[in-house]
C-alpha cells in the first residue's frame, strides 16, 4: 500500500513538470502607440503672464454740497451719463430766499454808499477853502469808506448765495456709468454726507493693475526704452483686448518681491468691468530661433519638467528640460532639447525610459485621457 502511494505521487509530479514545460513563453516587448512632433525653431514673443484687477480710470462719489430735500432724480441705475448732464435737483427755495435777502442788503448798503459819496464830493471844495474843520471832513471820508466796504461784503454774500443756489442742481462731473441710486427723491440730504447720492465710474478707457516678479523690473525698463509695451487681456471671461503699459511703480514690494504695473485699455465695448480679475500678457519683445514644442509634450515630475524623445532605434528617452515660458499653447525650451528631435505629445502615460514605441500619429491628433488609451480627436 505505501509503495503504490509513492508511485502515484511520483507520477503526479512528472505530469505537473511536463505541464510546466509546455507553458507559453514570456510575451515579447510590445511597442507603445504614441503621437509625436518635431521640435522646431521659431521666433517667439517674450511674454510675462500675470493676473490683473480692473480699475476705473476715474471714480467720483457724487454728493450734495447743500442741505435740503431731494426733489428730482434725472438718472436711473446703470445709466451712461455725459459730463455736465443733470443728475439731481434739490429744493431751491431756501437758497432763493437767502439770495433775495443778500441782494436786498446789497441794495440798501449801495444806497448808503452813494449818499456818503455825494456828501464827500460836496464838502471836499468847502474843506479846501477852510470852511469846515478837518475832523468833520474826515468823518465824511470815513463814512464813505465804511459804506463802500459794506457794499463789498454784501456783494460777496450775493455771490455766495448764487453759488449755493447753483448747488441745488447737481450735474455729472465726469462722463461715465452710474451705479445704483443710493438716495431717492423725497429724502433729505446733507452737505458732504458720508453716503453719496451715487457713484460714477469712468470705464472707457480703463486701467488694469497687476504685478510681476521684481527680478523682471530691469527687463521691463529696458523694453520700455525701445518703445511702448503691448499688453493683452486673455481668458474666457472677457473678449481679448489690446492695450499698452501705462505705469511701472517706483519700488519693489519687499513683502512679495513684486513690482506693481498698470495697463491702459480703450475698452470701447466695455468688456472690462471695475473690480474684475483677468489674465494679463505683457509682451517684452521677441526671441529668435527659440526651440518650441507643444505644451502637451512637457510633463511635470518630482525633479522638474521632462518629456520623451524618440531615438532613431524606436525607443523613448525620458529627458529633463528647462521651460522658459509657454505662449499660445507652445512651450519654449531653454535647455535639454535640440531642434528637429521627435518628442511625444500623446501617450506618455504608457512610457518609461527606454520603452519601445510605435508612432501612430503626428502633431496633436490623439488625446490621452489618463487611462492609457489614446483616442483620436474629432476633426
Amino acid at each position: 500500500m505505501p509503495v503504490s502511494f509513492a508511485r502515484v505521487v511520483s507520477c503526479a509530479a512528472l505530469v505537473a513538470l511536463a505541464a510546466c514545460s509546455r507553458s507559453a513563453p514570456p510575451p515579447a516587448d510590445t511597442a507603445a502607440p504614441v503621437d509625436v512632433v518635431r521640435a522646431a525653431r521659431k521666433t517667439m514673443p517674450e511674454i510675462v503672464a500675470a493676473v490683473g484687477t480692473v480699475e476705473a480710470i476715474n471714480s467720483v462719489a457724487v454728493k450734495s454740497l447743500v442741505d435740503g430735500q431731494l426733489l428730482e432724480s434725472h438718472v436711473k441705475d446703470g445709466d451712461d451719463v455725459q459730463q455736465g448732464q443733470l443728475l439731481f435737483k434739490i429744493d431751491p427755495r431756501p437758497a432763493q430766499a437767502a439770495l433775495a435777502q443778500a441782494q436786498a442788503a446789497l441794495a440798501k448798503d449801495a444806497a448808503a454808499r452813494d449818499l456818503a459819496q455825494a456828501q464827500l464830493k460836496r464838502y471836499e471844495p468847502v474843506a479846501a477853502k477852510g470852511f469846515i474843520s478837518a475832523d468833520q471832513m474826515q468823518q465824511y471820508v470815513t463814512t464813505y469808506t465804511a459804506a463802500a466796504a459794506s457794499v463789498k461784503v454784501d456783494q460777496a454774500n450775493v455771490d455766495a448765495a448764487k453759488l449755493t443756489l447753483g448747488y441745488t442742481t447737481i450735474s455729472a462731473p465726469i462722463s461715465g456709468r452710474a451705479g445704483r441710486i443710493l438716495v431717492q427723491p423725497g429724502n433729505l440730504v446733507k452737505a458732504n454726507d458720508t453716503q453719496p447720492l451715487l457713484v460714477l465710474n469712468q470705464i472707457a478707457p480703463i486701467f488694469v493693475n497687476f504685478a510681476i516678479p521684481g527680478a523682471l523690473v530691469e527687463r521691463v525698463r529696458a523694453a520700455q526704452a525701445q518703445g511702448s509695451l503691448a499688453v493683452r487681456s486673455e481668458g474666457d471671461a472677457t473678449t481679448p483686448q489690446s492695450g499698452e503699459l501705462a505705469f511701472v511703480d517706483n519700488a519693489v514690494d519687499p513683502a512679495t518681491n513684486t513690482v506693481k504695473l498698470r495697463a491702459r485699455f480703450a475698452n470701447a465695448g466695455q468688456g472690462l468691468w471695475p473690480g474684475q480679475f483677468i489674465k494679463i500678457a505683457l509682451t517684452l519683445g521677441e526671441s529668435a530661433n527659440a526651440i518650441v514644442v507643444p505644451d502637451a509634450a512637457v510633463k511635470a515630475g518630482p525633479d522638474g519638467s521632462y518629456l520623451f524623445v524618440i531615438k532613431p532605434d524606436g525607443h523613448a528617452e525620458q529627458r529633463s528640460v528647462s521651460v522658459a515660458r509657454s505662449v499660445g499653447g507652445e512651450a519654449v525650451i531653454a535647455q535639454g532639447l535640440d531642434a528637429g528631435e521627435s518628442v511625444v505629445v500623446d501617450g506618455q502615460s504608457r512610457l518609461v525610459n527606454g520603452s519601445k514605441v510605435k508612432v501612430v500619429g503626428t502633431g496633436k491628433g490623439a488625446a490621452d485621457d489618463g487611462d492609457g488609451v489614446a483616442r483620436k480627436d474629432a476633426k
